[in-house]
């Protein structure tokens, strides 16, 4: 049965769909049979592995409305053992149609349970923002990670999504548990970096992995060649830092 892992900040532009992307590289690396789920209606994961999102007849929208099974939409990727239920534009009409759909936030959820045994990892890469798409992300996940930039209102956007996840439990009495945070786009160079990366540490201890995602070109060039950072240059600072947070996330998860 899988662990479905959500991707989530309600704060944009913090390495969110690259972590989804490269951790589920890494994942099936590691031997691990993985499912990214794209639900950001800007479809950055799907291009993000080589996938045309205009080309793309059917996606995730279409197992939300129920329409279509999922294993009629998931798709291989270039990589052994990565697959992908891919989004495209369309999306984000999604959210007008799921607001007078009866139990709307449980829509991805309920689709996903049809494949849960067939993947080690199902990893849902949540949209920027607190809408009905990333509260359906959210709820259908048991463990969320938090990709946090080393920026100054790092913390602000930590502490929503927490705000956010303890909603959820209480409102829809769906049990979460947050994985953990992870520091990305961090330039070891700039004092305010560090002191980010010391305050997320101080306020969430024990929460923090010990992987640090760099600020690495590689990283941001990459995606727009289809590629994750182990196809592109498994060589990289980059590329060390996903596989190293591939590793500690099967550790939590398995350990």
């Amino acid at each position: 049965m899988a662990i479905v892992l959500g991707i989530a900040n309600q704060k944009g532009g913090v390495g969110k769909t690259a972590t989804a992307v490269n951790l589920s590289a890494y994942l099936a690396a590691l031997g691990k049979k993985v499912l990214l789920v794209d639900l950001d209606p800007q479809a950055n994961a799907t291009s993000g592995v080589g996938v045309d999102p205009r080309k793309v007849e059917l996606n995730v929208y279409h197992a939300l409305n129920e329409r279509v099974a999922p294993p009629e939409i998931i798709r291989s990727t270039d990589l052994s053992g990565f697959y992908l239920l891919p989004a495209a534009f369309d999306l984000a009409g999604a959210t007008v149609e799921l607001v007078n759909m009866k139990n709307r936030e449980f829509r991805l959820h309920d689709s996903l349970t049809k494949v849960r045994h067939e993947y080690d990892y199902i990893i849902i890469d949540c949209p920027p923002s607190l809408g009905l798409l990333t509260l359906n992300g959210l709820v259908a996940s048991d463990d969320i990670l938090i990709p946090v930039q080393c920026e100054y209102y790092a913390l602000e956007g930590l502490a929503q999504l927490l705000a956010s996840v303890d909603m959820i439990k209480n409102n829809l009495a769906k049990d979460i548990n947050i994985l953990g945070a992870v520091l990305t786009m961090y330039d070891k160079r700039n004092k305010l970096d560090r002191e980010v990366a010391k305050e997320v540490r101080r306020n969430f201890p024990g929460y923090v992995f010990d992987a640090v995602i760099p600020r690495n070109v590689d990283i941001a060039e990459a995606p727009g060649h289809g590629k994750t950072i182990l196809q592109f240059n498994s060589s990289s600072y980059g590329a060390r830092a996903y596989k190293q947070l591939a590793e500690e996330v099967v550790k939590r998860c398995e350990g």
